[in-house]
This record gives C-alpha cells, sequence and structure tokens, in this order.
C-alpha cells in the first residue's frame, strides 16, 4: 500500500505554511458523482451568481441514508475565507438532502440523491471559492468537490500556442491571453498585488496553472505571454465507450456478460506513446450518463462491472491508472491497475453507471508525479479546453472576487 501525495501545480510555492483544502475522493458505495452547472456533462462547475449548481450522486444499497450539506468560501489560493457564513450565503446550509430516489428495474440496488443550488433554504450572494461537503447522518465526511462562482465584470481573451520552447514545440501547449475591463465598471487598482489568475486544462483542477502576474499593463488591459510558466502538455484526445445498451455491444464494448450484474469488456487498448497523433472526437475527459430506452437515465440506468486493459509491457517504479472525470480525476487503489503476466497486459474492472465516458492512462511515477504521457503520448495537436479564471482582491477587501472568465480550444493553434 502506498500513499499519494498528488503533485498538483495549483499555487506551488506562494503559499508556504497556509492550509489548502483538498477534495476528499468518495468511498468505493458512493458511485457516478455528476457536479455541473448548465452542461450535460459532469464537469468542474464555474458558474455565474445567477446560474444553478446541480449535484447527483448514487448510494450503492437500500437504506436510503440521509446527507446533509454544507459549503464553505475559500481564498483565491483555497486557503479559507475569512468571510462569516452570513457573508456569503443567505438563508441555511448544514441541511438534508431530501430529493431522493431509489433505482427502477436495476440489477444493481442504489438510491440516488440530487441537490440544486440554490435552493428555497440556500443562496449564495458573493463569487469567488467555494467547497460543498456532503456529509451522512453520523456527522462523517463522505466526500467533497471544489466549485466556483464568477461575476462577469472582465473580459479575457485567450489564444492558443504552439510551445516557444523548440524541444517541447510538439508536444506542447502555451495559453496567452489578455484581461480587460470596462474602468465604468471596474478599475484594477495595483493588478500586480491584487489580480490572480488560474488557467485550468479540461476543467482539471488538479492540473491547473496559477500565480501568474500580468506581464505588461496598458490602461485597462492586463497581458500575459509567458514564454514558460503556462505551458501544458498537450497529451493525446481522450479514449472512449458507451454502455447504454447492456444486453449486447456498444461502442467500444467488445462484449458483455450477465453474472449477478452486467460486465462489459471494453476492446484491449494500446499504448500511443510512440504513434503518430491521429484526430479522434473526444468530450476532454468527461462523461455523461445515457441508457437505452428508458426515460429516467438517473434511477433506470444500472450499473455494469467493465473491464479494462492495456497491452503494455510491465513498468517498474511506475503504477497505472484509468484517468479521467468520471472520478475526478482521483488517483487511488480504486483505479489503479494491475499487471498480469499471462496476457502481457495491464487490467481492471471498475463498477461504472451507464453511460458514454472518456478515459485515458496514466501513470505515476516513485515520485508520486503525474505522468500524463507515459502511455497516451503528448502531442501539439490535440484538442484540448482551456480556461482562464480571474481573482481580484481590492486593497483592503476580504476576500477574493472571481470577476472574469475565459474560455479557448486548441482546434485553432498558431506558431
Amino acid at each position: 500500500m502506498y500513499k499519494y501525495f498528488f503533485l498538483i501545480f495549483f499555487l506551488s510555492g506562494l503559499f508556504s505554511g497556509t492550509c489548502q483544502v483538498q477534495e476528499l475522493d468518495p468511498m468505493e458505495e458512493i458511485k457516478s458523482i455528476t457536479f455541473k452547472s448548465n452542461s450535460n456533462q459532469s464537469e468542474l462547475p464555474i458558474l455565474s451568481l445567477n446560474e444553478r449548481l446541480y449535484l447527483e450522486f448514487d448510494a450503492l444499497n437500500s437504506n436510503e441514508d440521509d446527507f446533509y450539506y454544507v459549503i464553505e468560501h475559500y481564498n483565491f489560493d483555497w486557503t479559507k475565507s475569512n468571510l462569516m457564513k452570513s457573508e456569503y450565503l443567505q438563508g441555511l446550509d448544514n441541511l438534508r438532502i431530501i430529493n431522493y430516489e431509489n433505482s427502477f428495474n436495476t440489477y444493481q440496488i442504489y438510491s440516488n440523491y440530487k441537490l440544486q443550488i440554490p435552493n428555497k433554504q440556500t443562496r449564495l450572494i458573493v463569487s469567488g471559492n467555494y467547497l460543498i461537503k456532503i456529509f451522512d447522518e453520523d456527522d462523517e465526511l463522505v466526500f467533497s468537490r471544489k466549485f466556483m462562482v464568477y461575476e462577469n465584470l472582465a473580459n479575457v481573451g485567450i489564444q492558443i500556442k504552439r510551445s516557444r520552447e523548440v524541444s517541447f514545440i510538439s508536444a506542447k501547449q502555451s495559453v496567452d491571453f489578455v484581461i480587460k475591463t470596462d474602468p465604468s465598471s471596474l478599475r484594477f487598482n495595483n493588478p500586480k498585488q491584487t489580480v490572480n489568475t488560474v488557467i485550468l486544462q479540461n476543467n482539471n483542477l488538479k492540473t491547473a496553472i496559477s500565480g501568474l502576474k500580468p506581464q505588461y499593463i496598458l490602461g485597462n488591459e492586463l497581458i500575459y505571454r509567458y514564454k514558460n510558466d503556462a505551458t501544458f502538455w498537450g497529451g493525446n484526445e481522450y479514449l472512449y465507450f458507451e454502455n447504454k445498451d447492456v444486453r449486447g455491444t456498444n461502442l467500444g464494448v467488445q462484449f458483455t456478460d450477465l453474472e449477478e450484474i452486467y460486465h462489459s469488456y471494453l476492446y484491449l487498448d494500446i499504448d500511443r506513446s510512440n504513434s503518430r497523433y491521429t484526430y479522434n472526437p473526444d468530450i476532454n475527459g468527461n462523461f455523461q450518463i445515457t441508457v437505452l430506452d428508458r426515460e429516467n437515465p438517473s434511477i433506470e440506468a444500472d450499473y455494469t462491472v467493465v473491464h479494462f486493459s492495456l497491452r503494455k509491457p510491465e513498468l517498474f517504479n511506475k503504477y497505472v491508472h484509468v484517468y479521467g472525470s468520471y472520478n475526478n480525476y482521483a488517483l487511488n487503489q480504486l483505479n489503479q491497475m494491475t499487471y498480469n503476466p499471462e496476457s502481457g497486459a495491464y487490467e481492471i474492472a471498475i463498477k461504472l453507471k451507464q453511460g458514454f465516458y472518456n478515459y485515458k492512462y496514466v501513470t505515476v511515477n516513485d515520485k508520486n508525479e503525474l505522468e500524463e504521457g507515459t502511455i497516451s503520448g503528448n502531442f501539439y495537436e490535440t484538442e484540448n479546453n482551456f480556461k482562464v479564471i480571474v481573482y481580484y482582491r481590492d486593497l483592503g477587501a476580504r476576500y477574493d472576487r472571481i470577476v472574469g472568465l475565459g474560455e479557448g480550444t486548441s482546434t485553432q493553434i498558431s506558431n
């Protein structure tokens, strides 16, 4: 057994000695955490104050357990905010999630829970970083998830370019961006001190880049054109499968088998690190619950044991994981593959709800560092989504506002 101290670029070195909150991954009985704003896919919610937040998850038992939610406000660096609860939340939290239903006509029994914010009891009233915590009836923390609320006060223009370093020009993608405000709505005071930014690739907080300061200030424009500090590995397009029909083969599924529940056996995957880049449309690591010929996927989609296999010689001092938004990009024993010398492949079986899933294989080295390209490769042509989040704490202010959000893709990457 080994313990991960997952290497996160997020705010590295800027706030030493402070306690940055980390998300808690759920126990094995909690599945299919779908966290989103105005999207059909589960992804990191970044929403305006007027938008709704949706959280949905399953408890794989028939106990109809009670769960409660608590919402906390955080600074830019994910240290605890100084705001009192009444300053960021109108109404109450620490309330029971009352919207739940039991599964219907499924082999796997489960209860499905849904929470919407705002609701009659809870409304968020300021922007910034938030953490939602889910507790059970014994006041034990079950899992937690981060999200952001922003004010649309700054425009963020994003341009994706190939790496300016010759040695990485075929493998990395660089993010240039410009922040611009209307002085009548927002004027930055001393922006090198008061403005912070976070860059996300494919909505993954665990690989975020932060702490960049504007290189140039032209009136109300802040310009960021870093050579190395705003670059990401290009990665490769995600693999995918769909098992919305458990009675037959689906996209990426070689065959199915019914035991106590259905088992879905995916086609054997191969190492792509030494192959040429090939465009393959994906949803950038996300997943969506879908089921054939049913009206309500939340309670009518069944669970299947999905069997992954990767043809790859055994790696020493590296652990191989199935990686994606399906488990919030967690790296733990539940998605760590085992090498089978008889088949010459890494293998794992993961219980997942019917749906469309993106995934890829990543490694963690003996320094507990994530290596996304060992098996999938890194290519500058890969289609990735990027977001830039702009934080502002005016001189004398008590919390970090999110005042702008920009988004771009690498489909039109330039030199």
